[in-house]
């Protein structure tokens, strides 16, 4: 089987972490770089997370440390929701500091993307400061890069604000800059991260499944992001679920744009179901999940890992 070429671009974070472990064992994809971003916590704090993460799941992927701050807003993070660390809850080891690259982020990620023999797919589950650097210093990267699947975005209502999604509005100016690239992208964002799941029946087999399952559940209960007994939203994991098994989702190709000037409503994602601008669509938008499809895919894949 040719393995699909991935970067993961990413701020852990309770629930990337559970994504990142789902990409990482997975037997489809090569898993060539991880890149961090401020977003959830700090880009130091995401870092260290990362580091430990990697460890945790025993693998030997680098890791490149990208943008401190975003483009031009300041920084927000999500501390409230993932805990002061980014993921509290559960008793990591020491990081591992050897897996970190002496380069910064976007060198790495138009390094590994030129370099490789087939188009390069990003995955972006944070803001995305990074990627937007990217394809404003490395126009060129483009031409290597198969497309982006992100989690970010929403159809609708917000989560950090009224109207905006928290990846977007953390850095709405490089969601602009990606959006507009010309890269073929995949958007899964409020829309089905609302619906994709996890109950707690589901977190109690977890807890037993094995050493990932059991790290997820104690996370799940320190995650504020949802309610442990009603179901927590594996946003992330949409991104990854859309790479691996696209027939989840119902998809619409539409135009997405990014609202800067709204004094109500800066990093809402305009997205066009219905072709009322008259634009060029650009983007794959997930609209709609089957649920009890991605909860069994979910669970499978967390019984792939350590």
């Amino acid at each position: 089987m040719n393995k699909k070429p991935v970067i993961i671009d990413t701020d852990p974070g309770i629930d990337d972490a559970v994504a990142l472990g789902i990409a990482l064992y997975s037997e489809e994809l090569d898993v060539r770089l991880v890149t961090t971003v401020n977003g959830n916590v700090s880009l130091d704090k995401v870092t260290y997370n990362m580091l430990r993460l990697m460890k945790f799941f025993d693998k030997q992927v680098p890791i490149a440390k990208g943008a401190v701050t975003p483009l031009i807003v300041d920084p927000v993070d999500a501390s409230d929701i993932h805990g002061e660390t980014g993921m509290d809850g559960y008793d990591f080891e020491e990081a591992d500091e050897s897996l970190l690259l002496d380069e910064h982020a976007v060198t790495a990620m138009k390094r590994e993307i030129l370099t490789s023999d087939e188009p390069v797919t990003l995955v972006p589950i944070g803001p995305l400061t990074n990627i937007a650097l990217l394809f404003r210093t490395y126009p060129e990267v483009k031409q290597n890069i198969k497309e982006i699947i992100m989690m970010g975005g929403s159809t609708g209502r917000g989560n950090s604000s009224v109207m905006a999604e928290f990846n977007i509005y953390a850095d709405p100016e490089a969601a602009k800059i990606v959006f507009a690239s010309g890269v073929p992208i995949a958007m899964a964002g409020l829309d089905v991260g609302l619906k994709a799941l996890v109950y707690p029946e589901d977190s109690e087999v977890l807890k037993d499944m094995n050493k990932t399952g059991n790290m997820i559940y104690h996370l799940f209960k320190k995650y504020r992001g949802g309610s442990f007994n009603q179901g927590l939203k594996m946003y992330d994991s949409c991104a990854v679920a859309y790479l691996l098994k696209p027939e989840l989702f119902e998809v619409a190709y539409s135009y997405v744009d990014v609202e800067l000037d709204g004094a109500l409503t800066k990093g809402t994602t305009v997205v066009d179901l219905k072709g009322k601008m008259n634009k060029t669509p650009n983007v794959n938008v997930c609209v709609d999940i089957d649920a009890k499809e991605f909860k069994k895919w979910f669970m499978e894949s967390i019984q792939k890992c350590n």
